[in-house]
């Protein structure tokens, strides 16, 4: 097919020397739920010389990506796996030592934007989804969002060895080409790569499911680079912003809170429903060093969810990964459930989940070291 598409990616790295490895993953897919992405999880860790608690998989949820149902029936994700572990034994014979970490911060503009509009009454009454041609729409607010896109870095003395960015929106400007390509989060982490040649490049999406270009996207082709365009200059701006500080293997520390989130029993009648019947656990997992805290939290969780985490502690630096185990799908605030609306239409989790998750972000956010 003659196209300019960008290829599809799985970057990741591995620290070593703070207990048993940490293993951190951000893939250009639609999703990985369930048993997969217990799969991807056991297998990286398997390969790290380490435990699944210890391994954090996150895709960035471009539509134009994979999303394996039936894992073990798809040769092409059996294939990514094992492709992936060996990719990730092979690195640990190239470890570099790290001797720094940077944290920075900076503003996106005209990017991000909520997608549920609500009317007099308080409910839902339009979806801006990720892009959208109605002029009316597009000109209302651009509502709740988390505005501050985040950087996390390590380095060996003055050389960056791989650059982490977390920012909170959905990742379209238009999909459904049958081609797949990274989309405009893609795009920006390539052109931010060329200004960093010799570091990884690695970005997040953070807790954004309501949240999404709609204002700022009709879905003309054109906005694909526009978007790209605007987001990395918030890395470039937020790189630009770092400030590192020393890191002994004393300072570094992982810790998770297995939780079950309660579902709802008619809209997770699917492999969710029966692991959740079995005890199966979904794990909130945080990385801890010095006065930054980094959030690894499963589904595709409202933006409110990251506000509150940071919340928590204005005293640290709070950088959140969402889009984890997307078995969960969306994970509303319970406020969100009595306004309707299509993430609530769909979501398999029950109100009673954000206590379940603010408790357990609580938690990972004021432990103590």
């Amino acid at each position: 097919v003659n196209t300019y598409d960008m290829g599809l990616r799985a970057k990741g790295l591995v620290l070593s020397g703070a207990g048993s490895p940490i293993v951190l993953v951000s893939l250009d897919w639609l999703g990985i739920g369930n048993d997969c992405y217990e799969e991807f999880k056991l297998s990286l860790a398997r390969a790290a010389g380490t435990v699944p608690e210890r391994v954090a998989v996150h895709v960035i949820h471009q539509h134009d990506a994979p999303y394996p149902h039936d894992f073990r029936n798809d040769n092409f994700a059996l294939s990514v796996i094992h492709r992936l572990e060996m990719s990730l034994m092979n690195s640990l014979e190239n470890a570099v030592p790290v001797t720094h970490i940077g944290f920075g911060e900076a503003q996106v503009y005209e990017v991000a934007s909520i997608r549920r509009i609500l009317g007099p009454d308080g409910k839902v009454a339009a979806m801006r989804w990720t892009w959208c041609p109605d002029s009316v729409l597009r000109s209302k607010p651009e509502g709740l969002i988390d505005p501050m896109l985040s950087t996390v870095s390590f380095w060996n003395e003055d050389h960056p060895i791989a650059v982490l960015n977390f920012y909170a929106t959905h990742p379209q400007s238009y999909y459904a080409t049958g081609r797949p390509n990274p989309d405009y989060p893609g795009i920006a982490r390539f052109q931010r790569q060329l200004a960093t040649p010799d570091a990884l490049l690695m970005y997040f999406t953070g807790a954004g499911s309501n949240v999404g270009a709609g204002k700022y996207n009709d879905g003309s082709h054109e906005y694909r680079g526009i978007l790209a365009e605007r987001l990395a200059d918030g890395m470039k701006r937020a790189w630009e912003s770092t400030i590192r500080i020393p890191v002994a293997p004393s300072d570094i520390h992982w810790s998770f809170q297995p939780v079950a989130l309660p579902l709802d029993s008619v809209k997770a009648k699917d492999e969710l429903w029966r692991r959740y019947k079995s005890g199966k656990k979904v794990d909130l997992q945080c990385l801890a060093f010095n006065k930054a805290r980094i959030l690894f939290m499963p589904g595709e969780l409202f933006v409110e969810y990251q506000l509150a985490a940071k919340k928590m502690r204005p005293d640290l630096f709070v950088a959140m990964a969402a889009y984890g185990d997307l078995g969960f799908s969306y994970i509303p605030t319970a406020a969100a459930f009595p306004q309707g609306g299509y993430e609530v239409d769909v979501a398999k989790v029950k109100p009673e989940a954000e206590k379940v998750l603010l408790d357990g972000i609580f938690k990972l956010l004021h432990e103590k070291y």
